[in-house]
């Protein structure tokens, strides 16, 4: 799944090759989500925690949110695509490219200003890989807007707390916090709660350069990251045994090590 730091280095991609760009025209899946920006220019792409923003010269925007299968691809007019067309969400021409965004969760056009980008601003906590983070904002927003017995696991993908954590890190950041992925918001202090998020923004800054998504330290032992997509035998800091489940609300894949983190209750 594309995380935070994955929607920034795409944004950083296409930035100096889309701004300033004239735009032969836009689609959306469907199809008749069409709007008349042919002639326009695009002033500028951005990323706000796992959304990207296409902006418009004539104050709209294209928003879209990868999701768990999202890809975006660019071609040369008149080359084949490496998916099927129908699997295309948007298609963005300029004079000598197209840009396609693949199996996109979400795609939309945005007003600027509108109703509904004051709606997504609020749907949106603060974007972890900024390094601008206000810690006690993101504190007060889990505090508010979850339930007391909502499980971690859930609490750090919720991006209304704060944007940019995707399952990947979920799972990376419990075990170097040393928390089960279902222990309750309620159980954790507000000091070991910013500790997970103050580490969420180091390691997503961190990854937001080339190569291959690191969450160990060069004072760590060798290897990428620590307990996600493994199994079996740990080999990080102990002897215990890396565990998978689908957890929380939405049944999401987590890994953890049931020596550092302990073992869930075979009830939960």
């Amino acid at each position: 799944m594309p995380e935070g730091d994955t929607i920034h280095k795409i944004a950083n991609f296409l930035k100096p090759r889309l701004r300033d760009q004239a735009v032969r025209g836009v689609q959306l899946a469907p199809r008749y989500q069409a709007r008349p920006v042919a002639g326009h220019s695009i002033r500028d792409v951005v990323a706000r925690g796992k959304h990207l923003f296409i902006e418009f010269d004539n104050d709209t925007a294209l928003r879209s949110h990868l999701g768990m299968y999202g890809s975006w691809h660019f071609y040369a007019h008149g080359e084949p695509w490496r998916k099927p067309e129908t699997q295309a969400s948007l298609v963005l021409s300029t004079e000598d490219t197209v840009y396609v965004c693949f199996n996109a969760k979400e795609v939309e056009w945005v007003s600027t200003p509108s109703v509904r980008e004051r709606v997504l601003d609020q749907r949106l906590g603060p974007d972890l890989t900024t390094g601008r983070v206000d810690l006690a904002a993101v504190l007060r927003r889990a505090r508010e807007f979850l339930e007391p017995d909502s499980p971690l696991a859930d609490v750090l993908l919720d991006q209304r707390i704060a944007a940019g954590i995707g399952n990947v890190y979920k799972s990376e950041l419990l075990f170097i916090q040393r928390h089960l992925p279902l222990t309750e918001l309620a159980a954790v202090s507000d000091e070991a709660l910013a500790a997970c998020y103050a580490t969420a923004a180091e390691l997503l800054r961190s990854n937001l350069g080339g190569g291959k998504r690191i969450t160990r330290r060069e004072t760590d032992p060798p290897g990428r990251l620590w307990v996600s997509g493994c199994g079996g035998p740990a080999r990080v800091r102990c002897d215990g045994v890396i565990t998978y489940a689908r957890l929380g609300r939405h049944h999401r894949g987590t890994y953890w090590c049931e020596s550092c983190q302990g073992r869930l209750d075979p009830e939960s």
